[in-house]
């Protein structure tokens, strides 16, 4: 049964071209080809990943945090309550005022006491400012580093200036080295965030996963800049330079606005809608591939909503500094882990 759905699920006409099948893309006479069995390589790099993170966040992130007055602050903790604490880990950190009222009656405690103990407890679990630098220390030198390796193993290459050589031979186009290691890892770091963060940010690290599957290198290479930014800018904003992070902002809000609304539809989805149809008649991975990446213009197109409503705050005075906003910190909590 399981090899009856392997093979449904790989079926060439699914996948590839008309006339074309997976043994057209076997590995000969030098030429190596992307398979779907690469992808299995990335469960074990992201569990390194996770090692390097544990070792990079303890052993760089914390000392250079406390190289500019970053310090985790004591927290008093919550009254111990089996009952409560069951409920809060096992069904909702904020219950409704139904459960409230029952849960009063089954500890024995009046329900401003259920809850504050509640309030108290969700601030608990939120994170110190200390774990948020190090999370974007991390973020910010796996992205920088990202960017470098994308630029160094991309300029030289046609089809990274040429949108119509990306399709010269498809898809009988040989993986170049590079190529391979950068997609996997690039795959495995969002694998790692996946495991490390599964609760809070499941939707944002799978749609990470996709983007790096579906969008072809320059553009990676462009996103590795966006996200470099917000995580300079959260690393400021906890040393408390404010002038820095206002310079970050209109940096990033411009960055944002080029790279998402600009280079990705009108050269990305154009080169992935329009080039293949001159090749090959439309089929089901050319009708896939292009919903999800209109799919992720929409999301573009919300997150670019919310970024001008911020400018329009901080142009208006009504924010002293973009990331003292609300709204700036709605809008990444929907895109990394810890909100600014």
């Amino acid at each position: 049964m399981i090899d009856t759905l392997y093979e449904w699920i790989w079926w060439d006409r699914f996948w590839l071209p008309v006339n074309l099948t997976w043994a057209d893309l076997e590995d000969r006479d030098g030429r190596v080809y992307a398979k779907a069995s690469d992808l299995y390589v990335t469960l074990p790099y992201a569990i390194g990943f996770l090692l390097v993170r544990y070792l990079f966040e303890r052993l760089i992130a914390t000392p250079l945090a406390a190289s500019v007055g970053i310090r985790e602050k004591a927290r008093l903790r919550v009254p111990d309550n089996p009952i409560l604490e069951l409920y809060y880990l096992s069904h909702s950190r904020n219950p409704g005022q139904a459960v409230i009222d029952g849960l009063s009656k089954k500890s024995g405690w009046c329900v401003r006491q259920v809850e504050r103990w509640f309030r108290k407890r969700r601030n608990q679990d939120r994170p110190g400012v200390l774990k948020k630098f190090r999370e974007a220390s991390w973020r910010f030198v796996f992205y920088l580093l990202a960017l470098i390796g994308g630029v160094v193993s991309l300029y030289d290459k046609e089809w990274f200036y040429d949108t119509w050589e990306v399709w010269n031979g498809f898809p009988k186009q040989t993986m170049l080295d590079s190529q391979y290691w950068y997609y996997i890892l690039e795959m495995s770091f969002y694998g790692s965030l996946l495991f490390r963060d599964f609760k809070e940010q499941i939707i944002h690290h799978l749609s990470e996963l996709c983007r790096v599957f579906l969008v072809e290198g320059r553009l990676t290479v462009c996103f590795s800049l966006f996200s470099l930014l917000p995580q300079s800018a959260k690393l400021f904003n906890y040393a408390k330079w404010e002038r820095t992070c206002n310079s970050l902002f209109v940096v990033f809000a411009i960055v944002f606005m080029v790279t998402r609304l600009v280079i990705f539809p009108f050269w990305l989805i154009h080169c992935t809608w329009v080039y293949p149809t001159l090749q090959y008649p439309p089929f089901f991975g050319y009708y896939f591939f292009n919903v999800m990446l209109v799919v992720l213009l929409f999301l573009h197109i919300f997150w670019a909503y919310l970024i001008l409503r911020m400018v329009k705050k901080f142009l208006f005075g009504k924010v002293s500094h973009p990331f003292g906003s609300g709204l700036f910190h709605s809008f990444f909590s929907t895109l990394h882990p810890f909100p600014l």
